[in-house]
């Protein structure tokens, strides 16, 4: 049995995946199943983060997430970060798709104009 989290102590690596795919809507046993882990070790990770964040519950915990930047902090509306997301498990932002929709629409016609110069 682990100690009560204090408040303000930093996340640690599952502690952060599971607010991560929290904020994207996933439920305990579909963030388990997506990390690999226990329904009850998820659930344990839940209570540790909320009590560090100092969260009523888990909306609240992805709401002082989101503020105090701990979620998709290095997020550049790009086509490398929409691949950071699909990585990590996460929800895309409309900026960051629209990066990679760019990018395979340049490659589509960098092709096309190799095969007609050819």
């Amino acid at each position: 049995m682990t100690a009560p989290a204090r408040p303000g102590g930093q996340l640690s690596e599952l502690e952060t995946q599971v607010l991560r795919l929290a904020a994207s809507g996933k439920t305990i046993a579909a963030i388990a199943h997506a990390l690999g882990s226990t329904t009850p070790a998820v659930q344990d990770a839940r209570h540790r983060l909320m009590a560090k964040l100092g969260a009523r519950n888990i909306t609240h915990a992805v709401h002082i997430g989101h503020s105090r930047g701990l979620l998709w902090r290095d997020c550049e509306g790009d086509r490398a970060s929409y691949l950071r997301h699909l990585h990590r498990g996460e929800p895309t932002h409309a900026a960051c798709r629209a990066a990679n929709a760019r990018h395979t629409a340049e490659q589509r016609a960098a092709r096309l104009a190799a095969k007609e110069a050819a």
